[in-house]
């Protein structure tokens, strides 16, 4: 009888962790993707250099190092892209990676883009590591760093 009831007990709470786990990697899946598509309109936005939207995505806190080793607040990442004097003429990203840890996320990737800076064509190849806060208006990206790949 003992040994039904404590078979009992374990199959049931096996079964309800079973469908926490799936809930919970559930929701991490569904946080990843919220965070991909952030990083997404990132990219467009940079194409595009449309200072609204780099407005909307960057945190008021940003610091934004590119590969030389500049370090940009958000007035003047938006200000050098919305202007042209950082023109993305194309952006690729790849290889992705996305780790969520409660209200943060952790996006490394590798960014391959021609540039027209200032009327002068070039190519970037880079590794990036973009780090993004959960707000109520949707992540925001604080803190990216760019080196040569």
């Amino acid at each position: 009888m003992y040994k039904l009831f404590f078979l009992t007990v374990f199959i049931t709470a096996s079964t309800m962790l079973s469908a926490q786990d799936k809930k919970q990697n559930g929701e991490k899946y569904k946080t990843s993707h919220e965070v991909h598509t952030a990083v997404e309109q990132l990219r467009k936005a940079m194409i595009d250099g449309d200072k609204e939207m780099l407005e909307k995505l960057a945190h008021d806190q940003l610091t934004y190092g590119h590969s030389s080793g500049q370090i940009d607040n958000k007035k003047e990442f938006v200000e050098k892209i919305a202007s042209g004097k950082s023109d993305f003429v194309t952006i690729e990203l790849s290889e992705e990676n996305v780790i969520v840890e409660g209200n943060t996320a952790i996006v490394r990737h590798t960014l391959k883009a021609t540039t027209n800076d200032g009327g002068k064509p070039g190519e970037v190849n880079l590794k990036v590591l973009l780090v993004w806060q959960k707000q109520k208006s949707g992540w925001k990206l604080l803190a990216r760093q760019a080196v040569k790949g």
